[in-house]
């Protein structure tokens, strides 16, 4: 157990401490936020590998006061070392990637080609590694009885953890914020890409009940068939949608308050940054006009907890890493209300 009876959360952040300057450790933290630098699949822009670190450095200038959560920093939160290995693994297929698409994209056939048939395979065998690490560091960490949520790195990232937390729950939900459905079956041949996350979701993970999504307004019409044929598991709140009944009068409370009530009892929550106003993600992989404002998904958050639900675990991905700070001083002011909410949620 963390004892922080001794810490000045007043004090200027230490940088040799952890993510938001608290002096945590593996051991003695009871969240543990796994730090996945991989982002092999994006198929725009590119930057998401570097965004744990990015986010760690900039969570130095957050203060701890949270009024809604004052005291759930002093559960311990770790942000997980950067796996080298793993982080050049990703660097090399990322390149490989960018290769294929190119290829692809020109309308040239895979087939005929011997080299990009060897790249589609080694990219598929990479991301099946992925899996497998995340699932296996989750379930390590949960075996220990930790809190276990996930810093991307891409949306691909999170798969393997609920895979995880399929072992441990018979039933939960996902709430995605996204500007994208992700339900893509193989996106340019990529079988776990990032625009395919929730299909694999869904195809693979029983356990999951329902993907409540929330703000999306890019989607495929492969896509929208495929919602309409799973009506029971699929549910999507478009930010168009969302924003006219607004403008007619309709209150974001109420809206909020519909969007929970199609939640079940146990929530993971799945935070693609680009869920939210590019202006407060300019880097983000792929940035789409519209979107939430911060405060807007942080009540949502507070509104979860108040209705007696659950959250299970979070992950936070497509942070982007620009010319400034911005996108990662955003991102670290989110990972640490998903961390107050999850620690808050399981006290």
């Amino acid at each position: 157990m963390l004892d922080l009876r001794n810490f000045d959360q007043n004090a200027v952040s230490n940088p040799d401490n952890n993510i938001f300057g608290l002096p945590s450790t593996e051991e003695n933290a009871e969240l543990i936020i796994m730090n996945v630098p991989w982002e092999v699949t994006v198929s725009y822009g590119s930057g998401t590998a570097k965004a744990p670190e990015a986010i760690c450095k900039a969570s130095l200038q957050v203060d701890l006061y949270d009024p809604h959560f004052p005291n759930a920093w002093k559960r311990g939160f770790y942000l997980t070392p950067t796996d080298k290995q793993l982080q050049l693994r990703s660097s090399y297929l990322r390149k490989e990637a960018e290769l294929y698409i190119d290829y692809i994209s020109r309308g040239e056939s895979l087939e005929a080609n011997q080299f990009m048939c060897k790249t589609i395979r080694e990219i598929n065998e990479g991301s099946d590694y992925l899996n497998q690490w995340v699932y296996d560091q989750a379930m390590s960490y949960l075996n220990k009885g930790k809190l276990v949520c996930l810093l991307g790195g891409d949306h691909s990232t999170p798969f393997g953890l609920y895979k995880a937390l399929a072992e441990r729950y018979d039933a939960f939900g996902i709430l995605q914020i996204d500007a994208h459905c992700d339900l893509k079956k193989a996106y340019e041949g990529f079988e776990y890409s990032h625009a395919s996350i929730m299909y694999n979701t869904l195809k693979e993970i029983p356990q999951v009940k329902n993907i409540l999504q929330i703000g999306v307004r890019d989607i495929s019409q492969d896509e929208w068939e495929y919602i309409q044929e799973h009506p029971d598991r699929i549910g999507v709140y478009f930010d168009q949608n969302i924003k006219e009944r607004m403008f007619a009068g309709d209150t974001f409370k109420n809206i909020a308050g519909e969007i929970i009530d199609r939640l079940p009892q146990n929530v993971h929550i799945s935070f693609d940054i680009d869920g939210l106003d590019p202006k407060l993600c300019p880097d983000t992989g792929t940035p789409v006009p519209g979107g939430f404002e911060l405060d807007q998904i942080f009540y949502i958050f507070h509104e979860i907890l108040k209705s007696g639900r659950r959250i299970i675990s979070f992950d936070l991905v497509e942070v982007g890493v620009g010319e400034t700070e911005w996108n990662a001083n955003v991102g670290a002011r989110a990972l640490f209300k998903l961390c107050n909410v999850l620690a808050s949620s399981n006290s």
